[in-house]
């Protein structure tokens, strides 16, 4: 009859069976592991399943050979050799001949090694690796197009060796970017809905509109949606590499429409909500069409003098005869259709200056600003 103490053992034993095995990591994996022991010459690290592993000192010691770790501490590092039953660990390449031969075998693993990018060259830049040149196709830098190559210079980046030879390497760093945009546009598609907000990075311009890595996947942020002021070019107000949130407007295919103006308030609302018809309001002169002149009276709001409006006391072939972009003027408020975002203003109903001072003012943008003394003077 079994004891339980027997009883015990069995059950125990057969848990152990039903329980899932950790894989050993094996050569080119990345783990992570916890400081256990800092010996005379190397570190040992556990990375659990009863494997252990171990780093040379120089792995984890400045140039001054003072370590950056100690007992406790997590690390991450990548299996270089399984001897012994002991896993060696690297978490930079060795210099010297021993690199060569670390390099050979990230060759053919595909396991990526860092460089320090030292020099532009004709084609791409050279590249530093463990004290081994090695060379990256301008191409092969980035997953677009990079026109001024000397911005990389000094930069700590990682490669792939994609060709290897024991005095020169070929390098790309856009198949590592690649895999991980890829990593990340599986995420952002779970989340990728119209109406969505995400965080994104400004990484192209075209004329009209700027292109945005949203986590992996770009979208096109048009020129329209920048705001609800008026923007000639999209540079005017964004710069490459900026961080910045912004609202999904539709997704057609691979195509995502991406939008700014979504996220900010409305000005029309603000500007226009304390204004009827006869108010006086101030603004500047920002476009000039045959039918008329549009004048900015707050951030993002427009309103038209029409021709007829303009106040010029005589016939008239186009605004630029009385007025001019950038002019300062003041005008009242003809009529308001909020539903249509359309404000119409007229000079004329504003006062009664002649055309004469009205053309003398023109001439003379600089004085401009006090057309409204001008016109004050005439009432």
């Amino acid at each position: 009859m079994a004891t339980d103490d027997e009883d015990f053992a069995a059950m125990f034993a057969e848990s152990e069976r039903d329980k899932p095995r950790a894989k050993r990591p094996k050569i080119g994996d990345v783990i992570k592991g916890k400081v256990i022991t800092i010996g005379k010459d190397a570190v040992f690290v556990d990375i659990g399943g009863k494997a252990e592993g171990q780093l040379d000192k120089s792995q984890v010691s400045d140039s001054d050979g003072k370590l950056f770790v100690n007992i406790g501490d997590v690390l991450e590092a990548r299996v270089v050799s399984d001897a012994g039953g002991t896993l060696v660990l690297r978490t930079k390449l060795m210099r010297g001949p021993e690199a060569r031969a670390e390099l050979a075998q990230a060759f053919e693993l595909g396991i990526p090694v860092e460089g320090l990018v030292n020099e532009v060259v004709k084609g791409g830049v050279s590249v530093d690796v463990a004290g081994v040149r090695g060379f990256c196709p301008a191409s092969q830098l980035d997953t677009r197009f990079v026109e001024d190559l000397t911005s990389y210079i000094g930069q700590r980046l990682t490669f792939k060796i994609t060709r290897y030879e024991p005095r020169n390497l070929v390098l790309s760093r856009r198949a590592l970017l690649e895999v991980e945009q890829e990593k990340q546009a599986t995420e952002t598609r779970k989340k990728l809905v119209p109406g969505a907000v995400l965080r994104g990075k400004v990484v192209g311009f075209k004329p009209f509109g700027a292109f945005v890595d949203v986590g992996g996947i770009e979208g096109m942020l048009h020129i329209s949606e920048l705001g609800f002021g008026r923007v000639e070019k999209p540079e005017d107000v964004l710069r490459l590499g900026q961080e910045l949130d912004v609202a999904v407007l539709k997704i057609e295919g691979d195509r995502i429409s991406l939008s700014l103006k979504a996220l900010a308030s409305d000005p029309w609302q603000d500007a226009t909500a304390q204004l009827a018809e006869g108010t006086r309001v101030k603004g500047t002169i920002t476009r000039l069409q045959p039918f008329g002149a549009f004048v900015e009276i707050a951030p993002g709001v427009e309103g038209l003098v029409h021709i007829t409006e303009l106040g010029a006391g005589r016939r008239i072939n186009h605004p630029k005869e009385v007025v001019a972009v950038g002019q300062q003027i003041e005008a009242s408020v003809l009529s308001i259709d909020h539903e249509k975002r359309r404000l119409s203003l007229s000079m004329a109903a504003s006062h009664d200056a002649s055309a004469d001072e009205v053309a003398a003012a023109t001439k003379a943008p600089q004085k401009l600003g006090t057309l409204g003394d001008l016109l004050s003077r005439k009432k």
